[in-house]
């Protein structure tokens, strides 16, 4: 019997940082970087820097649900970066860093929604979340020196600074669902 294979698309920041910390996550296939939610049919990361294209920097996964499920990988994505920030993640300032959820089917965006409102009600974050859940829109995957990223480039003063530290707050919070 073959394994059921679900797809998820997030925007949260830099998607090195997402990229970094799901690809150490058990169950998950596949992670890859990428480009979602814009207009323009061949983005490039200079593009989508630019802030024109209306595309959001995202990982799309790959994964095994029976392993980690949508809620889980949902658990993770609000760990690591702010909900809260519109069009911002720390120093990464622009519409294509916004924290998104691009669903893939009428129960992920329930799950997200239900998520969300969760969040909202225990009043885990100061400022109301305003990440979106969106149907998946014109997704595009990245350049190839944006795959697997952190892993090539562990020194870069951005992934030193900023991915790293990321990484290890979600190992502390989710060292049982990471793969070492």
């Amino acid at each position: 019997m073959s394994k059921q294979i679900e797809q998820a698309t997030l925007g949260g920041g830099c998607f090195w940082c997402l990229e970094a910390v799901y690809n150490q996550l058990k169950g998950i296939e596949l992670c890859e970087s990428g480009y979602s939610g814009g207009a323009d049919p061949a983005p490039t990361y200079d593009s989508v820097c630019s802030g024109k294209t209306g595309h959001a920097e995202v990982v799309r996964l790959h994964f095994d649900p029976e392993i980690i499920n949508f809620r889980k990988i949902l658990a993770v994505f609000f760990a690591i970066h702010d909900p809260t920030t519109l069009n911002r993640q720390g120093n990464d300032i622009g519409t294509q860093y916004r924290s998104v959820i691009y669903t893939h089917s009428q129960e992920q965006d329930a799950v997200a929604r239900a998520f969300i409102a969760e969040l909202e009600k225990k009043q885990v974050y100061r400022n109301p979340v305003v990440t979106e859940v969106k149907p998946l829109e014109n997704y595009f995957p990245a350049e190839r020196y944006h795959q697997q990223y952190f892993e090539n480039n562990p020194m870069q003063p951005y992934c030193a600074y900023v991915v790293a530290p990321k990484l290890e707050k979600a190992e502390d919070l989710f060292s049982d669902w990471f793969k070492r």
